[in-house]
């Protein structure tokens, strides 16, 4: 039976822990207490023959051999086993526990799509669920030995009415040499489609629903039968315990309290009682017992899972889910919170202490002064803080006192890296970039010099050199702009390929003589430059595809 504190460490207050200690079932002590009197035992009986039926010589060959046990005792690594060994058993103990079959929201699900009040409806909804149980308590069989104490034979299960005579049947007359666990599910199924046939399950999707949940408990089934067949390797069990008890055989004998009078290291006093080689037994064997009793939860050990309160509690309320409370609903009525937007349940005298205020957020708490909460209209002065701030971005306060200063790189070279300002060249930037420039620069249009452009400098740095563009490790760096789909042209026909003659470069008198298209108006000089451009920026793209995309990542991410 499953032992539970809960409600004892609900309040830690002083001694709640300490009360646990006192307590016997499923205790440490109850595990523990042969296997620590049979150690205290032996370690008296050699005591006692060291002491007082040793001659001289014999004791001086014992010390000898208590001070080597003692030395080379602390090479054998227990700690390092019975944690890893002991945190391998607690996490597939509790795994076992998740896998638990419950059938309730199976039961929620029966008692919702299979309508009719008529006792064929009643008889289809209880006969699924019994179904659903079935297949667990021949799953607890398998694995629990209390379950099967209490159902030692299949006759028992029909006694107990979780199978008729001829269902018994249909399982034994199927040939197989597997858990027939699954047949059940089996049934479930054809009864579910059935019902589907007659229209007591309205639609498909209602269904699906249904067998879906069945699946996940099946699937529940199946991974209690996979632990009960594939165990902890046998040989990680072997070591955490010949490890655990290979160390206490050799304290037995290099734990003795040996003659002061010889002067052996760490032998200056000599006692009776080994309090802390105790202790240590007490800790390192307790914690293998631990292990021993989590390895199988479907035992009868005191923590073991209650396997048979289980198939109690699963039939009782999947019967009452899908029968007693099938259409059954209270009155409905307006609740007393009807004409309240913000409903507040009354507290008692015992739990006013605990009624608390909505937490809002832990910055709501910071108070500002009023002058620097005005919003600021001289950008200018927004910009030198903003650069201020950046110029020390890890260290802050302490950066400023120690004097380590970050380069102070200009913020507004981020915006124009891919479009530039109207007043801007062109020269350095492809055209397709700029849609807001003309294709031909105007006559009134002058390219500034390098003191009138305030970008020139971001500019001329090489890409991988500039604020906020960054390149994979051993990458090298494209230097070219990203690459621009182009939009794809209408397929041609196979007259048109013949008759074609179009071409990036302008056209002119030397044209082919059977050449029925004409181009009328030549491209300009710009035009032909930013039609090369794009071009060759094309190909070079298909080509670099993958530096392209470490700028897109690293130097554009800014």
């Amino acid at each position: 039976m499953t032992v539970t504190y809960s409600r004892r460490v609900a309040d830690a207050g002083l001694g709640t822990f300490f009360h646990l200690l006192l307590r016997w079932k499923g205790s440490i002590y109850k595990l523990l207490y042969r296997e620590l009197i049979i150690f205290t035992l032996l370690y008296y009986f050699f005591s006692i023959v060291y002491r007082f039926v040793m001659n001289d010589d014999q004791k001086r060959l014992f010390e000898k051999l208590s001070i080597y046990c003692d030395r080379y005792a602390e090479l054998i690594p227990v700690s390092f086993v019975l944690g890893f060994y002991v945190t391998l058993v607690v996490s597939r103990w509790w795994g076992q526990f998740e896998n638990v079959p419950w059938p309730d929201r199976l039961a929620a699900l029966v008692g919702g799509h299979v309508r009719g009040a008529d006792e064929a409806s009643k008889l289809t909804r209880r006969t699924l669920m019994r179904y659903a149980n079935l297949s667990g308590v021949l799953i607890y069989r398998s694995i629990s030995t209390a379950v099967y104490k209490r159902f030692p034979t299949m006759e028992h299960v029909v006694q107990a009415g979780l199978m008729t005579s001829d269902e018994l049947r249909h399982l034994e007359d199927l040939r197989s040499p597997h858990n027939k666990f699954w047949v059940p599910c089996m049934w479930f199924v054809s009864l579910a489609l059935r019902a589907r046939t007659e229209g007591r399950i309205n639609n498909d999707v209602a269904l699906t629903a249904i067998l879906t949940e069945l699946n996940s408990l099946r699937a529940k089934c199946m991974k209690l039968y996979g632990y009960d067949w594939i165990s902890l390797p046998l040989v990680y069990t072997q070591v955490a315990t010949v490890a655990v008890y290979s160390f206490f055989l050799a304290c037995l004998i290099g734990r003795q309290f040996l003659d002061p009078a010889q002067g052996y290291s760490g032998h200056d006093l000599d006692f009776y009682l080994p309090v802390f080689t105790l202790l240590q037994f007490f800790f390192y064997v307790g914690w293998l017992k631990v292990a021993e009793q989590l390895i199988n939860p479907f035992g009868e050990d005191d923590d073991d899972f209650e396997t048979n309160w289980l198939v109690d509690r699963n039939l009782q309320v999947s019967m009452l889910s899908v029968d007693e409370m099938y259409d059954s609903l209270p009155l409905v009525e307006r609740d007393v919170y009807w004409n309240e937007c913000e409903p507040q349940p009354p507290y008692t005298a015992a739990s006013a202490e605990h009624r608390k205020p909505s937490f809002m957020g832990s910055a709501l708490d910071i108070s500002v002064p009023k002058e620097e909460m005005e919003f600021q209209s001289n950008l200018e002065q927004i910009k030198e803080h903003e650069e201020a701030n950046y110029s020390t971005p890890l260290l802050g306060g302490l950066g400023r006192l120690l004097g380590v200063q970050s380069p102070n790189f200009p913020r507004s070279s981020r915006v124009p890296l891919l479009r530039r300002r109207p007043g801007a060249p062109l020269s350095r930037f492809p055209l397709y970039l700029h849609p807001e420039g003309p294709l031909t620069p105007g006559p009134s249009r002058q390219p500034l010099t390098h003191e009138q452009d305030p970008d020139y400098a971001f500019s001329t740095v090489p890409l991988y050199e500039r604020p906020g563009c960054y390149s994979c490790p051993q990458t090298p760096i494209h230097c070219g702009p990203p690459a621009v789909p182009r939009p794809r042209p209408a397929r041609r026909t196979q007259n048109d390929w013949g008759r074609s003659c179009s071409s990036l470069a302008p056209q002119t008198a030397d044209l082919p003589l059977n050449c029925e298209d004409k181009i009328k108006n030549p491209m300009t000089e710009s035009q032909r430059v930013y039609s090369n451009v794009f071009s060759i920026i094309s190909i070079s793209v298909r080509f670099n595809k993958t530096y392209v995309s470490c700028i897109k990542l690293g130097g554009f991410s800014q």
